[in-house]
């Protein structure tokens, strides 16, 4: 949906006792190969050029998260002649949305139906096997991690490598789609040195411009980073502020790609669900949508394909939801960012911001099963059998319920037989999986297979 981001996050939230993180695993690819040790020369495997990066600078040691930004409203003062306005007041006029794209295409662009997708480690890998499991399942879409700094260094110099441009080809050749989602700054554009977000946003902007270039034509989709709200994801800390920042980096990288290849979907991070507020952990998704959103009035808008979200799960039935209908699971209960219908709370407020015309794309979602990593205990609650259902009810409810939603992906294919390679097959990120250590398919896989191929035998 490696570090862990959702391992550090649960310690430091429980440290600070504030409101667990919701369980939706955070996807870090492995940038080092994955081949034996035996079959690698290690010098052989850094291709990047030496670059120089700028001094370590420590960011500050108390970042104060400012509360969450609000809708404007006209602010009146009544006169005695003047009878007072109606309350609420109208909300402000926001950005008109562009009429038509870049390139004369739609704006935005849409998919015409619901698409499933499901996110892929390749690199260092068996690639044909788990690639043909994702087709004869019914998914579309491959969505892969790439972190920018083993692509790019020294500044301006792109060390694409045969890895990249294999795993490009092997998902075009299966006749697959491919979705890029980009993470990980090179430490000599990170802010302070680190591989969070790139002080400059024309730094992004370039890079992106360059792979879209490269892969013309054979990369359908980019999601510009992955989960911003975590300090894990954004160099070690993180604020509301960070927010406004990112819509800067967003607008660049939409421009510059949109120069290149008009029809690449270009798909907004989508921010982790979570309730805590802690500099040095996370702030929590809802502040930071709402920052997204409210920033220089709304221009987001006019600056992405589709917003992404990743809702929860935990242990939760999809349908259900806190105060509504009960989930029979014990614990991670007690607030909306634990359960699959946070994705509702998330539209609301795109409403509520005028951002009807922007359409959803869940990029990560899943249910863990049995495991032994902590911080997801949860998925010991969940046999392979409830997860099946889970993901089919997920998939259900969204074609349903959510006309504004035109992908989802599945967290994940293929984590399981990586990690069992690596000697660790309970760890959490293969209990989310839908194969097998030996690619057999689970029981997940199997329900996702037949939903998809009814849903498309019924014509939608």
């Amino acid at each position: 949906m490696k570090h862990l981001a959702r391992k550090i996050i649960t310690a430091a939230a429980l440290a600070a006792t504030l409101i667990p993180l919701l369980a939706t695993c955070s996807p870090v690819p492995v940038a080092a190969p994955l081949a034996a040790p035996q079959l690698v020369d290690a010098t052989e495997l850094k291709i990047l050029p030496t670059a120089d990066v700028i001094q370590l600078v420590e960011p500050p040691g108390v970042v104060n998260p400012i509360r969450m930004p609000e809708i404007s409203r006209q602010n009146v003062t009544p006169t005695p002649t003047i009878p007072p306005l109606p309350t609420p007041l109208p909300p402000p006029a926001w950005p008109e949305y562009q009429a038509t794209g870049p390139g004369g295409l739609p704006f935005p662009l849409r998919t015409e139906r619901l698409e499933f997708g499901v996110h892929a480690h390749l690199f260092w890998t068996n690639r044909s096997t788990p690639l043909i499991r994702a087709r004869d399942g019914g998914f579309g879409w491959i969505r892969q991690q790439i972190h920018w700094r083993d692509q790019e260094g020294p500044p301006g110099h792109y060390a694409w490598g045969d890895e990249l441009d294999q795993i490009v080809a092997a998902v075009n050749a299966h006749g697959l789609k491919l979705m890029i989602s980009i993470v990980r700054s090179p430490s000599f554009y990170g802010r302070y040195g680190r591989d969070g977000l790139p002080a400059d946003p024309n730094a992004l902007g370039n890079f992106v411009a360059a792979l879209a270039q490269r892969y013309k034509g054979r990369i359908h989709a980019i999601q510009i980073w992955n989960e911003q709200n975590l300090a894990y994801e954004n160099g070690g800390y993180v604020s509301t502020e960070d927010a406004g920042h990112y819509v800067e980096i967003l607008k660049v990288a939409y421009t510059r790609i949109k120069e290149v290849d008009p029809s690449i979907f270009v798909i907004s991070g989508a921010p982790a669900s979570t309730a805590v507020d802690a500099p040095g952990v996370a702030i929590s998704d809802i502040r930071y949508y709402n920052a997204m959103f409210s920033y220089q009035d709304g221009v987001i808008r006019n600056y992405l394909d589709a917003l992404g979200v990743h809702p929860g799960g935990s242990a939760n039935p999809p349908e259900s939801y806190p105060g509504e209908t009960p989930s029979p699971a014990q614990g991670w209960t007690d607030h909306p960012t634990f359960y699959f219908r946070r994705i509702e709370d998330i539209r609301a407020l795109m409403v509520e911001y005028g951002m009807e015309r922007t359409p959803v794309w869940i990029t990560e979602f899943g249910w863990a099963t049995q495991n032994n990593t902590p911080g997801f205990e949860f998925g010991n609650q969940v046999s392979l059998e409830q997860q099946a259902q889970y993901i089919v009810g997920a998939m259900r409810l969204t074609a349903e319920r959510y006309p504004w939603v035109d992908a989802m992906f599945l967290w994940n294919l293929n984590f399981a037989p990586l990690k069992a390679r690596d000697g660790n097959p309970l760890h959490e990120q293969a209990s989310f999986g839908i194969l097998n250590p030996d690619y057999s398919p689970r029981p997940a896989f199997w329900a996702a297979q037949q939903f998809i191929a009814e849903l498309r035998a019924s014509g939608r």
